[in-house]
């Protein structure tokens, strides 16, 4: 047989390759998508996107994330105004929309929020009240995969690639 010793090196080769580094790249391709999507009111959200693997060497998953509490809102929209709009979310994801609106204590929100998002507002002996009907969907953690898939399946081949020379 010809090529044995090639093939077998090869063969070798593979079975030591670590998808890491590959993984690695496209999940940090994927993440700077997300921020440059990430609708800024503070930069908070935005800068709470990060990225982690999770599995074993030769089956990795690269995971893009938020641990803000308000990210879904953001992502998915809510109240009457987000289901009314939606477009560009996960087709994956149903989401239930709540048909009231909701009050929010002045201790939830600063002022110049509520008055840039012109909610209406109340006093109470509780303090201020302000209305929200909800939020228009802002997606920016779907759309920062799914509109570079190609993109990041180029750079884990190629990384992969470089990685097994």
């Amino acid at each position: 047989m010809t090529g044995e010793k090639e093939l077998m090196k090869e063969l070798e080769n593979l079975s030591s390759f670590d998808l890491g580094n590959a993984v690695g790249k496209g999940i940090s391709f994927v993440q700077e998508a997300a921020k440059s999507l990430c609708p800024v009111n503070d930069g908070e959200l935005r800068e709470s996107i990060f990225t982690t693997f999770k599995g074993r060497r030769n089956e990795i998953e690269g995971i893009c994330y938020t641990n803000k509490g308000h990210a879904s809102p953001v992502e998915f929209g809510a109240g009457p105004k987000g289901q009314a709009s939606h477009e560009g979310i996960s087709p994956e994801v149903a989401v239930s929309y709540t048909q009231s609106p909701w009050w929010i204590h002045e201790s939830q929100i600063d002022k110049a929020t509520a008055e840039k998002y012109h909610f209406f507002a109340i006093e109470t002996k509780q303090g201020i009240f302000y209305r929200s009907s909800g939020q228009a969907a802002q997606p920016f953690m779907y759309p920062a995969l799914a509109n570079n898939i190609d993109k990041v399946t180029k750079i884990v081949a190629g990384e992969a690639r470089k990685d097994m020379k």
